[in-house]
């Protein structure tokens, strides 16, 4: 009787089989043989692919006999090993499944290979398998191999009886992306997304895969087909973090924890010899909060080779491919972190601000759950080396240039936040639509998807170095349309522009008049204190009217810092000053005593209320203005996320014609000068 339990094949398996026969394997053959041999997937899929790519299950029963039968014999157990050492030397050649390793003695002038299950670590290699696979030297790769025994060989008086006859790496032999391609076509998006969820042993039909989850996951696979793609996650323990680096491809490299050197990680100057970036398509660091470089300049020198791939050997300068991406642990309710710290506290403390900044994708880990035996598949996916190579023959494909055929990313993505953005939809492309063939809603998805990740980077890194990240309110605009939309993070809270958060002192929201448009547009201007000779030091590229505006907020604090109670001395300090672009408009009028409530606030080291926009316009002696398009103001104000807004007394009759439904949520206060105006912004009266 067969012992095989039958396959109800779906519309998946079908088209699978069909699309890619002898490349596809029931992933739950993988999870029989697996359990009684210690090997990497790829590697028993390898020969499941060879003896059991089909759907009879007789014939698959058969194949599993010669699989097992294949890693019983050629496999070596730790517990096997002189046994199979004493087979070598009975038989002269034997055929055995291990990792093998090479490394230079440079004392000897000589490689030697070292296999990994066996614990041989001075076996004789010929030099031309280096040529063939550099990743020998770095690493090292899973491999058929002849090793053959000859008793007569003396190293410099030591006997060394072990050649490596012969090295086949356990890959697909041949590879037709074009095929790949054609064949990716008879699925529809939701198919195939299914088939490459199959393909990493999950199943897509559980009711814990909706589609968000499943993007997820695939998004494990971005550093596999995109180049120096640097990513991170965090999560609890047991959601599969490092499973794609270890077991589903054969081109990652995963180091888990402890210290790394420059010369492992980019080159050795002795010897010339290439790094972990250079020799493997992605390079993971599982447990990540113990990663260190013996090396003090090694942070230094990855943040430069995250930035754009390259890094110094000398006066030589190297270009890698290889994608960073860090593993580990973050322990706690993520709403309690969120609030009490930042995202990226289990992270060494040698990586700053400037570090992060670098990352181009933060996958929530505490999104996933714990891995069970119910979200495993028991149907048809790709076979994993097939996969792998696949994999790799994307990265030499680019699908950067999509989003802009359709969107225009806001004006506050800075050009590392647009690269990431670019990337991560890139990456998705060539996983769902390899063929390029994707649609302007998919492409939509894709982009939200991507700034979510990137804006994630950004909003801890507004929380580590403060003012100089605060531009975190990603949006696209549709060229066809006009329309603009912003994009949330889950866990920060609303979608809104304005949060319910305190911002630091220093910080106010204001609006402003584009002067060329006419256009109302929402800022966050800043103020920051540092000791200094009285400097008012404008930051970014602030408008005409801006900089006005703070020459009106300076003088007018200079005249009155008395009746503030505030006995600083203004020569001892420099203030710098900075207005974010919430809204794409080019410029921003009628700021001044927002300028002045953001001097004062930060003078007192008192914060804005949460959630409070400032009106109005005023002269140097403090004359306050009457603010035009009240109604509008705060309309916009409502819509971006504000629940109280500061108004001079001159505008009390246009509060009659602000329709109810925008005064019933907006609280409005009104003012009689820029003093009154700071008291009651921060509250102090």
């Amino acid at each position: 009787m067969n012992s095989l339990e039958t396959l109800v094949m779906d519309e998946i398996d079908q088209r699978a089989t069909e699309a890619f026969p002898g490349l596809v394997v029931r992933k739950d053959l993988l999870r029989r043989v697996r359990s009684a041999f210690s090997v990497p997937m790829f590697v028993i899929e390898f020969l499941l692919g060879k003896y059991c790519a089909t759907t009879d299950p007789d014939i698959i029963e058969e194949g599993l006999q010669y699989v097992r039968e294949t890693l019983r014999t050629k496999y070596v157990k730790p517990s096997e090993r002189e046994m199979v050492k004493s087979r070598i030397k009975q038989h002269g050649v034997y055929e055995i499944i291990d990792k093998v390793k090479v490394r230079l003695v440079e004392t000897h002038d000589k490689y030697w290979a070292e296999l990994a299950n066996i614990n041989l670590d001075f076996v004789n290699i010929d030099e031309s398998y280096l040529r063939k696979h550099e990743r020998l030297v770095q690493g090292g790769i899973w491999a058929e191999v002849s090793l053959g025994y000859d008793e007569s060989y003396i190293f410099r008086g030591q006997n060394r009886p072990f050649v490596i006859e012969n090295l086949k790496p356990i890959q697909v032999s041949n590879l037709s992306l074009d095929r790949f391609r054609a064949a990716r076509a008879q699925f529809s998006r939701d198919e195939w997304i299914g088939f490459l969820l199959r393909s990493l042993g999950l199943e897509p039909t559980h009711p814990y895969f909706t589609h968000r989850v499943k993007l997820l996951y695939l998004s494990r696979l971005i550093p596999l087909v995109e180049k120096n793609f640097n990513m991170v996650e965090l999560g609890p323990r047991g959601t599969g973090k490092s499973f794609v680096y270890q077991q589903v491809s054969p081109y990652c490299h995963l180091v888990s924890g402890g210290q790394t050197t420059v010369a492992q990680m980019f080159v050795n100057l002795a010897t010339g010899a290439k790094g972990l970036v250079a020799l493997w398509d992605a390079v993971a660091f599982d447990e990540a909060a113990g990663v260190s470089f013996k090396d003090k300049n090694g942070i230094n020198i990855m943040k430069g080779f995250m930035e754009d791939g390259n890094f110094s050997r000398g006066s030589e300068i190297i270009t890698a491919e290889g994608s960073i991406v860090f593993l580990g642990n973050l322990d706690g309710d993520i709403e309690t972190i969120v609030k009490t710290s930042h995202l990226f506290y289990p992270m060494p403390k040698e990586m700053d601000a400037a570090f992060f900044d670098r990352l181009h994708f933060y996958l929530p880990g505490w999104e996933f759950q714990k891995t069970r035996d119910e979200f495993y598949t028991n149907h048809f996916g790709f076979v994993s080396d097939y996969l792998a190579e696949v994999m790799r023959a994307l990265r030499k494909d680019s699908y950067t240039d999509v989003p802009e055929r359709y969107f225009q990313f806001g004006s506050h993505l800075t050009g590392r936040d647009q690269k990431a953005v670019r990337k991560t939809v890139s990456g998705l492309i060539k996983l769902i639509h390899p063929d390029g063939q994707v649609t302007k809603e998919e492409v939509e998805e894709y982009v939200v998807f991507a700034m979510e990740m990137r804006r994630r980077v950004k909003e801890q890194l507004r929380k580590i170095a403060g003012v100089e990240y605060w531009d975190v309110n990603f949006s696209y605009r549709d060229l066809e349309t006009g329309n603009e939309q912003f994009v949330r993070v889950p866990e920060m809270g609303g979608g809104l522009i304005i949060e319910p958060i305190t911002l630091a002192p220093g910080a106010v929201y204001t609006i402003g008049r584009d002067a060329e448009s006419g256009k109302l547009a929402l800022f966050l201007l800043q103020t920051q204190i540092n000791p200094g000779s009285g400097r008012m030091i404008p930051l970014g590229n602030l408008s005409k009217a801006m900089k006005e505006g703070i020459k009106t907020a300076e003088a007018y604090l200079k005249a009155n810092i008395h009746k503030l109670g505030i006995s600083i001395d203004l020569k001892s300090y420099d203030f710098s000053m900075q207005a974010i672009n919430l809204q794409q408009a080019k410029e921003g009028a009628e700021t001044a005593v927002a300028f002045f409530i953001s001097l004062v606030s930060a003078l007192l080291s008192k914060p804005v209320r949460a959630q409070t926009v400032v009106l109005g316009e005023m002269s140097v002696q403090g004359l306050l203005l009457k603010v035009t398009n009240l109604t509008e103001r705060m309309q916009l104000a409502l819509d971006s996320g504000a629940k109280y807004v500061l108004i001079p007394s001159e505008n009390k009759r246009d509060l009659a014609d602000v329709p109810d439904e925008v005064l019933n949520k907006l609280q409005a206060t009104f003012y009689t000068d820029p003093i009154n105006a700071a008291i009651r912004a921060m509250g102090l009266e």
